[in-house]
């Protein structure tokens, strides 16, 4: 049977590891292309999502029978904290206007006339581990997304992204729909957003420390460097996600993360970065500015026991290939205004 599987934000971090996957691992292995499958991944260009009938037009046009939702206005822990409510870009309101207009049009309660779309299978929506509330027992579980407030240094975006496990059970209960969604942990590799103003920890620090080198100036680090962080390679989130896909068919959210004990430190992030890119100068923290919340731990016991045994990437070597990529794709990487030296 013919499926089709439309990828929103496909251009993005987890779009292009999803299209790296299906490209190179075997077909009709467990993780590669199946026979009879069609992969689009959608760029923000085939359609704004933002717009009701625009997405809806792009479901017309790519008829597809499942959805990997990806798609979102999103930036690191500064922007997120200059920006809770109506920015430019991150905005609260534009993400729940994005997610509304996705599952909407996977709904699809009012078909065109003479439309040939198909009924949407399945949805996966992708969260975040921000949804969590900033008071709550560690470790992080399926269970404690709505037990209380967000912290507040993103609070707009996490309640944009709850409310998606908000529209997943409103659906299924009213429509039967299989919608669910995914929350992942801190997620970097290649084809990450590198934008020094507008970036994640490692992609941002990454090009901090490119631009040291090349320009022989110090490699700053904002914060302490003590904050803990669960990451997981682009790479390996899309192979759970294409297990999801095929497996997965529970409205509850699933946490896809590597285990508890492989938190790292900042510290040891920048330690590791300045090993990969080659510098060789001097490197500080700037504890003038803030840090976060020091952990929240996460556990993908409940992954683990639907999927049995998965290999993770071990986390220098995705760093190491994920500063190789960086280097070699500077000219065209997402990398923002990059200030003179």
């Amino acid at each position: 049977m013919s499926s089709v599987i439309l990828v929103t934000g496909g251009s993005g971090l987890v779009g292009q590891a999803i299209k790296y996957v299906i490209e190179t691992e075997p077909v009709g292995s467990k993780f590669g292309k199946r026979e009879g499958e069609t992969w689009v991944f959608a760029r923000s260009g085939d359609g704004d999502l933002k717009d009701p009938k625009a997405t809806d037009e792009l479901f017309e046009r790519v008829k597809p029978t499942h959805v990997i939702h990806l798609a979102a206005l999103v930036g690191g822990l500064f922007k997120n904290m200059k920006y809770k409510a109506c920015p430019p870009r991150q905005s609260p309101r534009y993400n729940m206007i994005i997610n509304t207009n996705v599952l909407e049009s996977s709904h699809n309660p009012n078909p065109a006339p003479n439309s040939t779309r198909p009924k949407v299978e399945k949805v996966i929506s992708c969260l975040s581990t921000c949804v969590f509330p900033d008071k709550v027992e560690y470790p992080l579980d399926e269970n404690k997304v709505h037990l209380g407030p967000p912290h507040e240094s993103n609070f707009g975006y996490a309640h944009a992204k709850r409310m998606v496990d908000v529209y997943n059970h409103a659906y299924k209960e009213e429509f039967g729909c299989n919608f669910t969604s995914a929350i992942p942990t801190n997620v970097f590799g290649p084809y990450d957003n590198f934008d020094l103003e507008d970036s994640h920890v490692i992609p941002g620090l990454i090009h901090k420390c490119y631009l040291a080198k090349k320009n022989g100036t110090e490699f700053v680090v904002s914060g302490t460097g003590k904050p803990l962080r669960q990451f997981i390679y682009s790479r390996d989130l899309a192979k759970l996600f294409i297990w999801m896909l095929r497996e997965y068919d529970d409205v509850e959210p699933l946490i896809l993360s590597v285990g508890e004990d492989e938190e790292v430190s900042i510290k040891a992030v920048a330690d590791a970065i300045v090993k990969a890119v080659g510098f060789q100068g001097e490197y500080k923290f700037d504890t003038t500015r803030a840090d976060g919340q020091f952990r929240k731990p996460a556990s993908n016991a409940r992954l683990l026991s639907l999927i049995g045994e998965f290999k993770f990437t071990p986390f220098e070597q995705a760093l190491d290939e994920t500063v190789t990529w960086f280097l070699q794709n500077y000219a065209t990487a997402r990398t923002g205004k990059v200030p003179k030296a």
